[in-house]
């Protein structure tokens, strides 16, 4: 994966030393520091982890292996519409592989990626709990069953 340099300002750096402040920069907290992190900026780059690992007094590779471990924390900025399609068992099974290969077609990007103009994102999602509206795509909160890829499309259209 390619790293884009991030550069951070001065008043991001003083928000994430608050965070971890808030957190009584405790190693032991970090999941919920880089909660509320990834809350703030909407993504966890490389410059980010390392004003926690010095914050928390905690080996960067050690916020890194959580960072990377989880899969709700990302290092990559999600689109201005972020898509998940469910991968998990039921929505395997009715075709979420053929719509989530539709969705990389239209779009042009990877599971991963942002569209270049920051509009979409494209993830994907263990469960979300709706396995009888399979296969199930969520853009943002909003979530949409029994897509095809002929529906793909369509959902694109509604964010245009």
């Amino acid at each position: 994966m390619s790293h884009v340099k991030v550069e951070l300002k001065k008043e991001d750096v003083a928000k994430i030393k608050e965070i971890c402040k808030t957190f009584h920069n405790n190693p032991g907290e970090l999941i919920n520091v880089l909660h509320k992190a990834q809350s703030f900026f909407g993504y966890l780059p490389a410059e980010v982890q390392e004003i926690v690992a010095v914050e928390l007094n905690i080996p960067v590779a050690k916020v890194y292996g959580v960072v990377t471990f989880y899969s709700f924390f990302t290092m990559l900025p999600k689109g201005q519409h972020p898509i998940s399609i469910c991968t998990g068992t039921a929505c395997y099974v009715r075709g979420a592989e053929k719509v989530l290969d539709e969705f990389k077609r239209i779009l042009n990007v990877s599971v991963g990626e942002t569209t270049p103009d920051g509009k979409f994102s494209l993830g994907c999602l263990r469960c979300v709990g709706a396995c009888g509206l399979a296969p199930v795509v969520m853009v943002g909160e909003k979530v949409y069953g029994r897509v095809s890829p002929d529906g793909v499309k369509d959902i694109l259209k509604e964010y245009e």
